[in-house]
């Protein structure tokens, strides 16, 4: 649990929440008050400052791929919203929405 919430950015996140509308939004406002409860527990039961405090290796990974899969997640939260509006008909759209969930799970190192 403690390597999932360290690669999770409630930033990139919110992007995604861009594309909802209606009273589904406040939904994130929950998302985002039981992170901060699983961070708050995940660093009160292992007696730590941070995630990942004692596993560097894994903390400097992620921090050293995020850069590459920051740019993928803006780039996929824009092909969901032209894909949507194009009233999900544009098959090169598409195919780029697939291209960006595996470069995503590629560089989270997690399955697609």
């Amino acid at each position: 649990i403690e390597m999932v919430v360290a690669k999770s950015d409630l930033g990139i996140a919110s992007r995604y929440l861009d594309l909802v509308t209606g009273p589904e939004a406040r939904l994130f406002e929950e998302v985002e008050a039981e992170f901060r409860r699983v961070v708050e527990w995940i660093t009160r039961l292992k007696g730590t400052d941070s995630i990942l405090s004692a596993d560097g290796t894994l903390q400097r990974s992620i921090r050293l791929r995020n850069p590459y899969v920051d740019p993928m997640n803006l780039l996929q939260v824009d092909l969901l919203k032209r894909w949507r509006e194009g009233g999900r008909e544009d098959e090169d759209v598409f195919k780029a929405l697939l291209a960006t969930v595996q470069g995503i799970a590629r560089g989270l190192k997690n399955t697609g």
